[in-house]
């Protein structure tokens, strides 16, 4: 399977809230409820480019996964750090598609002077922290019941490399 890195683009919204939306509705890797219409995301992919970045990975079938990041709290003392999304699709997990945007995503945000970036996953997704930790991500933090969601509390897990 040939795949692409790529900035995301507004056509790209509806395979991406395609991806997005089952993650949002049908697990607690995110503790947000709300799904996003097509509108909303393209709107986010404006914004994170504006300021940030909003990558793609597009394989031979179309966008099999995004990666976004955004500066990690307000105020000027953190313009430096950010924290990122990497959501893949159902079938491309497990081939080094999130690999491949995670690096792109590091070599994005460096060149825009982040200095670290920041995971936060949900401990009900074990395979993320280990990705995580995989690409050099340390765990910093522990966070108990932190989320709310399927009506269950669940602790948060922030994880941050260096870049």
């Amino acid at each position: 399977m040939t795949v692409r890195i790529r900035p995301a683009t507004a056509d790209d919204a509806p395979a991406i809230a395609a991806i997005w939306n089952p993650v949002i509705r049908d697990t607690a890797i995110t503790f947000n409820p709300a799904t996003k219409s097509e509108a909303e995301v393209a709107a986010l992919i404006a914004e994170r480019q504006a300021a940030h970045g909003f990558l793609v990975a597009v394989a031979d079938d179309g966008i099999a996964g995004f990666a976004t990041y955004a500066q990690f709290r307000g105020g000027a003392g953190y313009l430096h750090t950010a924290e990122h999304s990497v959501i893949l699709g159902p079938t491309a997990r497990g081939q080094g598609i999130g690999r491949a945007l995670m690096t792109a995503l590091c070599d994005h945000a460096r060149d825009r002077d982040m200095h670290s970036l920041i995971a936060a996953c949900s401990s009900e997704n074990p395979g993320a922290i280990s990705f995580h930790e995989a690409l050099g991500f340390a765990r910093v933090a522990h966070l108990p019941q932190v989320g709310r969601k399927f009506d269950r509390w669940i602790d948060l897990i922030l994880l941050q490399k260096m870049l």
